[in-house]
């Protein structure tokens, strides 16, 4: 297991989850929704949106 690698997407991944997640909230702004969230809301889709990147950036050999 290559830790270099494996930090650097976890950094990636928490870098462009908050990135994303505003993404979506300006366009449903955009769009006549409203969205109001906690803090604790905030963070477990903050989380959650970077496993998904994460995810997503698993080269599949």
């Amino acid at each position: 297991m290559d830790y270099k690698k494996t930090l650097i997407n976890l950094a990636i991944s928490l870098l462009l989850s908050p990135i994303v997640v505003y993404i979506v909230l300006f366009m449903a702004k955009a769009a006549g929704s409203t969205y109001e969230m906690t803090h604790g809301e905030t963070f477990i889709i903050w989380l959650l949106m970077a496993l998904v990147i994460g995810q997503s950036m698993v080269r599949k050999s």
